[in-house]
């Protein structure tokens, strides 16, 4: 329960009160359980493709999730994104790119990164909202998401600094914990996607039996390893960069991971 608070603590807004001493193996717990801090906006998504079945915009209300999402985490994970684009794009050097990332202020490859990763998110979300196989993948894509921070704090991966949150949690999470999160999350995303996928398919035959279960299934384990790619390649070039991974690389991987999983999830729909 601690570990649990304290990932809702370090991810979310959501309020758990005063913690008790944190050391790096609670820590490393609660990056293991990212994921379940997405709960609120997976409901959230349940509801919106409700309303967009009933006639609501579909647009519209993937920017409200997107918007509730981004009061959830206090828009932490787009400022780590904005920070880690403008120090990756600042020198070549660590030092003057962990200096980018510590300004206050965001330059114009963080603005960018900001701006695109937002409108290939709504963009995306809107396509999926409309069907129960599409939010199924849209759910598989924020799930991702959150469990890549346990992949970019596995054990090899050091922290860029010796202070922050990185340093807390990098290199912290080892092999066998990391297999069973990641087996815990492909179990529960493909089998909320084949439930979403026989209802679908049960809906189109009119009581037949389902037909397309394979695509359902392949279309869920797409999202996941496409997601988890992109934010392991983000990270494997920051470590080449800044020599580890820090909080704000943490927040960019997720997002970075949602925004490819949600793409891949668009265009899977669309085919």
């Amino acid at each position: 329960m601690n570990a649990l608070r304290l990932a809702f603590g370090l991810l979310t807004a959501v309020p758990v009160g005063r913690l008790p001493h944190v050391d790096r193996r609670s820590a490393a717990q609660a990056v293991l359980l990212a994921p379940v801090t997405t709960a609120p906006l997976l409901v959230l998504l349940v509801l919106a493709h409700t309303a967009v079945t009933a006639g609501a915009p579909p647009l519209v209300l993937a920017v409200v999730v997107l918007t509730a999402g981004a009061l959830l985490s206090r828009a932490m994970h787009l400022d780590g994104l904005a920070d880690t684009a403008d120090g990756l794009s600042a020198g070549y050097d660590a030092a003057s790119s962990l200096r980018a990332m510590k300004a206050s202020d965001t330059g114009p490859s963080g603005v960018a990164a900001v701006v695109l990763a937002l409108l290939l998110q709504a963009t995306s979300l809107a396509a999926l909202l409309p069907s129960t196989w599409g939010t199924a993948l849209a759910v598989a894509a924020w799930l991702a998401s959150r469990h890549s921070v346990a992949w970019a704090c596995r054990r090899g991966v050091p922290a860029a600094q010796d202070t922050g949150l990185g340093a807390l949690v990098a290199d912290s999470v080892g092999r066998a914990a990391l297999g069973l999160a990641a087996a815990a999350v492909a179990a529960c995303s493909v089998a909320l996607g084949v439930v979403a996928r026989v209802a679908a398919n049960s809906v189109a035959a009119q009581g037949g039996s389902p037909r397309g279960l394979p695509v359902g299934v392949v279309g869920v384990v797409a999202v996941l390893v496409v997601a988890l790619a992109s934010a392991h390649l983000l990270v494997r070039r920051c470590r080449h960069r800044l020599g580890g991974v820090t909080g704000d690389v943490l927040g960019a991987g997720i997002e970075v991971a949602l925004t490819t999983g949600l793409v891949t999830a668009a265009l899977l729909v669309s085919l």
